[in-house]
Order: C-alpha cells, then sequence, then structure tokens
C-alpha cells in the first residue's frame, strides 16, 4: 500500500483524501463516462450511417461480450505474471486507438458495419485485460481495510457515468453526430491513462514462476474457484443472478414501449431509475457492511431488494409506472451492495499472486451467462409475450437467492479474511 494510503487509514479519513485512490477513481469514472456513451453510439452509427439489419446488431453486442469466453481464463495468467499498471495502461491505448478509428474511417468514408464488429471485438478483449487487472490493482493502492469503502466508491462513480452516458451520447449524436461522438471515448480512455500515469509509487512485481505452463496456471485458478466453498458459492450465484439481468434487459425495451406503452421520453426516464438505485447502492454499502456484517449484509439486501423486481411486470400506463420505477431501482440498488462485497471479500480472500487468474476466472463464468440469457430473454418474448417473460426473469432473480442460503454462508456473520488462510 502506497504512504499516503496508510496515512489516510491511520487517520480514518475518506478514500477521497487518498491522492492515489482519488486519481483511480477520476479515470475510471471518465472512462465509463465514455463507455456508456458508447453504448448509444456505437448502435446508432451501425443503423443510421451504415444501415444494420438486426442480426448485425445483436452480432455488434455480442463482439462485445465474446472475448471473455474467448480470452478471459488465459488473460487472468497472464495477469498475474505482469505488473498490473502496465497491462492496463497498454489495454487503454489500444481502446483509444480503436474507438478513434471509427470517425476516421468514417470521415474518410470506407467504414462498414465489419469495422464496428471487429472494434467492438478488439475493445471487447482490451477490456478483458483491462478490468482483470483492475480488480487485482486495488489492493495494492490501499490498505485491506479500506477495500469495501474503495469498491464501493468506484461501484458509485460507475453507475453514475451510466446514469449520464446515454442521455450525454444522445446529445452528442444530435450535435456532431455519432461516429464523431466516439472521439469522446477515445478521449476518455486517455484520461484514465493520464490519471494512472499520475498514481505515485512503484507496483511490486509480481514472482517469476519458472517452468509453469499456461495450461497449469489457468488449472489453478480454476481449481482455486471451483473448490473454496466461498467462492464457488458466490460465482454461481453471480452466474444466476446475470442469467436473469440478462433476459430482462433483452425485453425490457419491448416492454415499456410496446406492452406498457411509454413515450421515448418516459422510456429514458425509467431506464435511467435502475442506475439511480446503484448510486444509492454505492452509498450504502459501507455502511450496510460495518453495521451487519459482510455476510449477513449480503443476505439481508439480497433477500429484500431482489423481491422488489416482482413489482416491474405489474408496471401500468399512470399512476403505476412507479411501480417500475420502485422495482428497479430497489432492485439496482441491492445489485451494487451485492458487487461491492463481493469484489472486496475477492481482493482481500484470494492469494494476491493468484487474485488476476481467480477475478478472470469468476468474470468468464459470470459473464459466460450473459449471451445465454439474452438469448433465453428474446426467446421468451417472442413465443410469451414481453409481460410474462418479465414475471419469468424477476421470479428467477429471485429464485438466484437460493445459492446464498446454502452452506456455508448462512451461519457466518463475515467472509472470512486472507490472515486466516495464511
Amino acid at each position: 500500500m502506497s504512504d499516503d494510503g496508510a496515512r489516510s487509514a491511520a487517520k480514518g479519513r475518506s478514500l477521497l483524501f487518498h491522492r492515489n485512490f482519488r486519481l483511480l477513481l477520476i479515470g475510471e469514472t471518465t472512462s465509463k463516462l465514455g463507455t456508456s456513451m458508447t453504448s448509444v453510439l456505437l448502435p446508432v452509427v451501425a443503423v443510421t450511417t451504415l444501415d444494420a439489419s438486426t442480426f448485425m446488431l445483436g452480432l455488434l453486442t455480442a463482439a462485445t461480450w465474446l472475448p471473455w469466453l474467448l480470452i478471459g481464463l488465459p488473460a487472468g495468467a497472464w495477469v498475474d505474471q505482469l505488473p498490473r499498471r502496465p497491462v492496463m495502461l497498454c489495454a487503454n491505448a489500444v481502446s483509444a486507438v480503436l474507438f478513434a478509428s471509427v470517425p476516421v474511417a468514417a470521415w474518410l468514408d470506407v467504414l462498414g458495419i465489419w469495422h464496428l464488429v471487429a472494434v467492438a471485438l478488439l475493445a471487447g478483449a482490451a477490456a478483458v485485460f483491462f478490468s482483470t487487472a483492475y480488480s487485482a490493482y486495488l489492493p495494492s493502492l490501499v490498505d485491506r481495510s479500506e477495500l469495501m469503502e474503495g469498491n464501493a466508491k468506484l461501484q458509485g462513480g460507475e453507475q453514475a457515468a451510466k446514469v449520464a452516458g446515454p442521455g450525454i451520447g444522445g446529445l452528442v449524436a444530435q450535435s456532431v453526430g455519432s461516429a464523431s461522438g466516439l472521439l469522446l471515448d477515445a478521449f476518455s480512455f486517455v484520461v484514465s491513462s493520464v490519471c494512472l500515469l499520475a498514481v505515485r509509487g512503484v507496483e511490486p512485481r509480481p514472482a517469476a514462476k519458472a517452468g509453469r505452463r499456461l495450461s497449469g496456471e489457468i488449472s489453478e485458478g480454476l481449481r482455486f474457484v471451483l473448490r473454496d466453498p466461498h467462492v464457488r458459492i458466490l460465482t454461481a450465484y453471480g452466474a444466476a443472478v446475470n442469467l436473469a439481468l440478462a433476459g430482462y434487459q433483452a425485453v425490457l425495451v419491448v416492454f415499456l414501449v410496446r406492452t406498457v406503452g411509454v413515450d421515448s421520453g418516459a422510456l429514458g426516464v425509467l431506464v435511467s431509475c435502475g442506475g439511480v438505485g446503484g448510486i444509492v447502492g454505492g452509498l450504502v454499502a459501507g455502511r450496510l457492511t460495518r453495521w451487519l456484517g459482510t455476510v449477513r449484509g449480503l443476505l439481508v439486501v439480497q433477500l429484500t431488494a431482489s423481491p422488489f423486481g416482482l413489482l416491474i411486470p405489474l408496471a401500468q400506463p399512470g399512476p403505476r409506472l412507479a411501480l417500475f420505477a420502485v422495482g428497479s431501482v430497489v432492485v439496482l440498488a441491492g445489485v451494487v451492495v451485492c458487487n461491492v462485497i463481493i469484489v472486496s471479500f475477492r481482493q482481500s480472500y484470494c492469494p494476491p499472486e493468484m487474485l488476476g487468474r481467480v477475478t478472470a476466472t469468476t468474470l468468464f463464468l459470470n459473464y459466460g451467462t450473459i449471451p445465454l440469457g439474452a438469448l433465453l430473454g428474446g426467446a421468451l418474448g417472442s413465443l410469451l409475450g414481453a409481460r410474462p417473460t418479465m414475471w419469468i426473469v424477476t421470479v428467477a432473480l429471485v429464485a438466484a437467492n437460493g445459492f446464498l442460503l446454502g452452506a456455508p454462508l448462512r451461519t457466518l456473520r463475515d467472509f472470512p479474511e486472507a490472515s486466516r488462510r495464511d
């Protein structure tokens, strides 16, 4: 941990007074804002500039997540063998160049749909390396006791970016064009890199492992995740939640526009409600865990918050639209609290030399259910309709809590600490 981190811990001050953490927070929130804008701008480029079909839009979305399934596991093994900050800087540089290439190609009149797919795929690969290294980097910046606060603030910044990004992206598309607007995302990666370069202190280089094959490194990470009861349960729970949430996202717009009958203005407000809930979750996560404990806090929040999702399928025009707003706010607040607790536990519990592989393995398994959930949600929406599908996915979200109620979590107040394993 850096010297300013030790001083902030000793004084009990907020991590916002911790220079290195503050730089990480500013850089990552800026990058997430750019990414959130691109979630609107890239499909708009495909539709308005290239007249892409629905299939190609689906392919564009799939290309973003496919790298987790293709390189997620080896990326974790590679990250564990390298200093994390240079990996993050390289990933940022690659992403900046990729997104800047779209407006350049548009200006030269050579932009095609396969260019966008390639950008989404390669930027997704860069995101795999960045996310894996980023999760393993925070414990080197702050004290173990500050991980919960740090992750809560980072999650809060990410959720704020998700609320603001789509609206800003829409305004940018109207003012300068969707393709040119992607330059802002490229610039956000530059800001992230500048902040990382300004972080003080030398990150220790991982010890070299002579004679270890990549397959052996990957297998070691998989064994840790599958054999450790705490990590295994949380990974299974995350995969189940992502399956349900991906199905929810697949039918969300159709449900609100065609079934409930909201206009485009109301759609934007309602979709943003979840992000507001995420900000609230980031603000209260630390207090809840100090009051209840990490395990009990996770159980209480999820068992309380996820049933509010059952309000969402009850939404109707008029006052009953509030049911959707309340349901999405509470559910997303619970999801963010859950993310803060689980990520903080993983960072403090896992051996530092394995954190990259454990992170990559859990994300590989968690994100692997997202394409499946999206396909199931779309298929069920076509067969049964949007409202019945909303009932199915929100019930599935509640049912996912069954993983948390199994041994050993239900008997614990707090997750075990790494010091008990050392």
